[in-house]
């Protein structure tokens, strides 16, 4: 069942990741932004609750290429797993020296209706994945297969992921930038304070445009609030 109500996730696919970190800058969380990690796919934006999955480093005794023969694999069991509308949030320990997937999975999971994968790991087949209509951030093209770092060992339980804590369920948005993770019980009050922000961002924006200093603009003064709220109301 999503935590994430109708309206926030639209909401959240409307703004930007810069603007959710000043929103939750002022609610005191300061690590939200995963650093290191980069959409191979630019144009597309993503929103969904995280469905983790942590890698260890690999071993030769287990990392062989049998080790995806048959069920219990963990990273495949994931792939068939993370549910529709949520995000595949990968922690491989900042290693992307080799892939955590490739263009066969990836299609997979965009064809299952997840919403997007994040792997502070490798992504091989990135000129294939590149192509697809569909969300993915990595810390690098990675041609080796992951045998040859990385070792599933569990899915939905806590991971770091490029140094950000990301619990199951919390809430992952990606856009041109990067992404950002919001804790799922503050959710959708950050998104209905990133909206609004959002909206006063764009009329300073263009009042930028016109010639207007930013000094009493942003941060708005007694005056410049006053202004926008009469914007507001004229919109209505």
């Amino acid at each position: 069942m999503s935590s994430l109500s109708a309206a926030s996730r639209e909401a959240l696919k409307k703004v930007s990741t810069a603007t959710l970190t000043t929103v939750l800058f002022k609610r005191g969380f300061r690590n939200v932004f995963i650093q290191g990690v980069f959409p191979l796919n630019p144009k597309a934006r993503m929103v969904g609750e995280a469905y983790t999955l942590r890698y260890i480093p690999a071993r030769e005794d287990l990392d062989q290429l049998g080790a995806f023969e048959g069920r219990g694999h963990a990273q495949r069991e994931a792939i068939e797993a993370c549910p529709p509308g949520q995000v595949l949030m990968m922690d491989a320990r900042r290693d992307a020296s080799a892939a955590t997937g490739g263009d066969i999975l990836m299609t997979r999971l965009m064809v299952r209706g997840v919403a997007g994968v994040v792997t502070d790991g490798g992504l091989r087949d990135s000129p294939t994945i590149e192509k697809l209509p569909w969300p993915s951030y990595c810390g690098a093209r990675s041609a080796p297969l992951n045998l040859v770092r990385h070792h599933a060992v569990e899915s939905q339980v806590p991971i770091g992921c490029g140094g950000v804590p990301v619990y199951p369920g919390d809430v992952v948005v990606g856009d041109a930038e990067g992404v950002v993770v919001i804790p799922a019980q503050i959710a959708d009050q950050v998104a209905e304070e990133a909206a609004a922000q959002t909206l006063f961002e764009d009329w300073v924006e263009e009042r930028v445009k016109e010639g207007r200093s930013i000094f009493g603009l942003y941060p708005p003064n007694a005056e410049t609030k006053a202004e926008f709220e009469a914007f507001k109301k004229a919109k209505k």
